[in-house]
């Protein structure tokens, strides 16, 4: 029984630890189930913790950014946001759009109201500033693309706060921008109500064409009061806002329809008019009741006019900035000195000051400042009947003529290979490399043995196109940068030498850099920029070494040569030192333009005071009695040049018109009685210098056909070097000169003048009597 009972018992015992793994599994799980619980309830009250402290901080940035939002005021919600110029003196000379009228509330249709909550905030009247459902919203309609024009998560009262004190520039669309939007928004709110919000936005919002507010642009689009709108009209102006000018009924009629009917069916879907009254709305034509004319708007301000140009470039560099000039509400101090402008528009658009050939002949002008790069005067054209077209004072698209010659050859050459004033430069027949096309002056004749000096006072074509295969392209492209001019190596040819497509803002640039020492500075258009906000971004005159001292010092030394020694002497004057470059562009043959005519002329000079570029010609150079005729008509920018320059010299307190003090970098030698310059330090053993009056080439008679023309054609830039005219400056009646920028690129000027003025129309060509000039 012992036995049996023990057997039993193992039994029994046997079938105890036959359990024991199931007992255990069940342990575990109880284990491991109650470590998933611990793992969630940490998880979730890690996550409730991460919650309130990522509130509390966000509430904290937030408390923080809204302490330093700006102040609102009821003057700043009233008044406007359009943007203002402002002369050096501080006086406005631009302000952006028209006279605004504004709105009271009790002028505003519900119907008005409802159409601009429908397309822009359909809850508006729901929430206190700020919407979350409409961000989330905002959010999702970003990604699918819906919503009929509400991707947008501002409110009306946030669009209200941005029109007031913020910019629209992308760089200022920061998270405390938007938290400081959002604050305002919200205290705004408190202050006012909804209709006196939706009031204050409509009367303060850009409505395109240089309206403010929609009293105005109902007046201007349908020449009616608010309360006399139809629907269809009340939604095109609900909905113009979004983009005024991609909006614009007159320039962009289906896109004007499709956003009238957008806000048309969003009205609809609010309840504010029926879906057959929106079917039957959005059948209407755009044009409906449309104004033709706008007598009270349109009538062109005189001092816009004058100050044209520069307002076109001032807006350009804002809008590169990332300005919305029509809605960021900014105080622009620029560097327009209006008095120098005033009578650079005098000179340009009267015949007091130059005898203009007829009011389609045009003009570019640029007047810096040589010390600092700011822009104080720039005329775009004259006679305009239009504002804000096309500035041909930084058109690009003209050929320089010669007044390339000292940026392209001459400068490149005393900045790399250290020549001489005096260097020695062969005038004798040359081919352009690569080509059987021969270079010629504009005389058809060679001085031999030349100077540099001689060679840029004279403009001669041959020496300046040898001289540009001896600087190298790559040295030439790298001084012309340098100066602001962006040209590459590989778009440099021969015939580059003589003629480049360069504005008179860029040539007024660089210049500059001659004029100063060698230090080259960007056109400054705009010294200091205050937003909405009181934020204030200034904008300092950064320069630039663009070449030695000694390299300036010698160019404008050879260039005073210019002023004294060519016919520019008609520009002399002991009042003030001066140096400049004349330049004429030719035509080709093929053209049959008048003998000796021209399609551009050109003068870029200075003082130490200023420096002025100035070109003339015709917007259409290739039409019949579009050419400048040889004489008179090609000294125009010497004539403009100097009655604006006069004025400078005389009117500004101070002025500087000393000469130019030679660098210790630069020594001058005197050789049979002729002063001359070269780079101290320079090895001279190898170059061959010569001294040489500036002396003028006995008369030679000019053959009177056409085809004795110095212009031949050029060939294409794909095969070799396209080939020059003429640049000995000619500018009397038989003168040559080089071809137009619209066909092949080559440059020329007009020669001297048999006397100080003008020459007679019976003069010869290189008509130059045997006089020593003094150097």
């Amino acid at each position: 029984m012992t036995e049996k009972m023990s057997r039993v018992s193992r039994g029994q015992q046997n079938t105890n630890n036959n359990k024991r793994p199931s007992q255990s599994k069940k342990t575990n799980n109880k284990k491991t189930n109650s470590k998933f619980k611990r793992i969630t309830k940490y998880t979730i009250l890690g996550l409730i913790v991460l919650f309130i402290v990522g509130g509390l901080s966000g509430a904290g940035l937030f408390a923080y950014y809204a302490s330093s939002a700006p102040k609102v005021t009821n003057a700043a919600l009233v008044g406007t946001s359009q943007t203002k110029f402002l002369d050096r003196e501080g006086n406005v000379f631009y302000s952006t759009g028209s006279k605004r009228e504004s709105a009271r509330q009790s002028e505003i249709p519900k119907q008005m109201r409802m159409a601009i909550v429908s397309i822009e905030d359909r809850r508006f009247y729901k929430h206190h500033g700020v919407d979350p459902r409409r961000i989330i919203g905002a959010a999702f309609a970003n990604v699918t693309g819906s919503s009929l024009g509400l991707q947008g998560g501002s409110t009306l009262t946030q669009q209200l706060i941005k029109l007031t004190a913020f910019s629209t520039k992308s760089s200022d669309q920061t998270l405390k921008r938007k938290a400081q939007e959002a604050w305002l928004a919200l205290k705004l709110e408190k202050q006012y109500s909804k209709n006196q919000i939706l009031t204050l936005y409509m009367n303060k919002v850009y409505m395109g064409n240089g309206v403010y507010g929609m009293k105005t642009a109902a007046d201007y689009y349908f020449n009616k009061s608010l309360s006399d709108l139809s629907v269809p009209q009340i939604a095109f102006l609900a909905g113009l806002p979004q983009s005024p000018s991609g909006y614009d009924p007159y320039s962009n009629p289906k896109g004007a329809t499709n956003r009238r009917n957008e806000v048309l069916t969003a009205m609809a879907n609010n309840n504010v008019i029926s879906q057959t009254e929106a079917k039957e709305y959005r059948n209407t034509p755009i044009t409906d009741g449309l104004a033709k004319e706008h007598s009270s708007l349109d009538i062109e301000d005189e001092d816009n006019k004058v100050d044209d140009a520069y307002i076109t470039s001032v807006r350009n560099k804002l809008t590169d900035l990332g300005y919305d000039l029509n809605k960021d509400g900014l105080v622009v101090q620029t560097n327009l000195d209006s008095k120098v402008q005033q009578r650079a528009y005098d000179v340009a658009n009267t015949d007091d000051y130059v005898q203009w050939t007829d009011d389609m002949m045009q003009v570019g002008l640029t007047v810096t400042d040589p010390n600092n790069g700011q822009v104080i005067a720039q005329i775009g054209g004259r006679k305009q009947s239009t504002l804000q077209g096309t500035n041909r004072a930084t058109n690009t698209s003209r050929s320089s003529g010669s007044t390339a010659k000292p940026l392209v050859d001459y400068g490149p050459a005393v900045e790399n290979l250290d020549w001489s004033t005096n260097h020695s430069l062969n005038d004798a027949p040359y081919i352009y490399p690569g080509s059987n096309i021969s270079v010629y002056n504009a005389d058809r004749q060679y001085q031999g043995n030349i100077t540099m000096r001689k060679s840029l006072a004279l403009s001669r074509n041959i020496p300046a196109v040898k001289t540009l295969q001896e600087v190298g392209y790559d040295n030439s492209a790298k001084f012309l940068n340098g100066l602001g001019i962006p040209i590459k190596a590989a778009d440099l040819v021969a015939s580059s030498a003589i003629g480049i497509n360069v504005s008179s803002e860029q040539e007024a640039a660089a210049f500059a850099a001659f004029d100063n020492g060698g230090t080259y500075y960007e056109p400054q258009y705009i010294s200091k920029i205050t937003d909405q906000s009181g934020a204030v971004k200034e904008f300092e005159d950064s320069g630039k070494q663009a070449m030695k001292g000694s390299t300036a010092f010698m160019l404008t030394n050879m260039m005073k040569s210019v002023i004294t020694d060519s016919y520019a002497k008609i520009i002399n004057t002991s009042d003030y030192a001066q140096a400049g470059k004349t330049g004429v562009t030719a035509y080709e043959d093929k053209l049959n333009m008048p003998d000796g005519s021209a399609s551009d002329s050109w003068f870029t000079g200075y003082t130490k005071q200023a420096a002025i570029s100035v070109w003339t010609g015709y917007d259409q150079p290739n039409q019949s009695g579009h050419s400048l005729a040889a004489g008179e008509q090609q000294f125009t920018p010497l004539r403009v040049y100097k009655a604006v320059m006069d004025y400078i010299m005389s009117s500004t307190a101070n002025a500087d018109g000393t000469d130019w003090e030679m660098p210790n970098s630069v020594k001058s030698t005197t050789v049979n009685g002729i002063k001359e310059y070269s780079v101290v330090g320079a090895d001279t053993s190898a170059e061959n210098v010569i001294s040489q009056p500036v002396r003028r080439a006995p008369t030679t008679p000019r053959r009177s056909s056409r085809s004795s023309s110095s212009v031949v054609q050029a060939p294409s830039s794909s095969s070799s070097e396209a080939e020059s005219s003429s640049t000995s400056e000619q500018p009397d009646s038989s003168s040559e000169s080089s071809e137009p920028a619209s066909s092949s690129t080559s440059s020329d000027d007009a020669s001297e003048a048999t006397s100080s003025s003008e020459p007679s129309s019976s003069s010869n060509e290189d008509d130059q009597p045997n006089e020593e000039i003094s150097q």
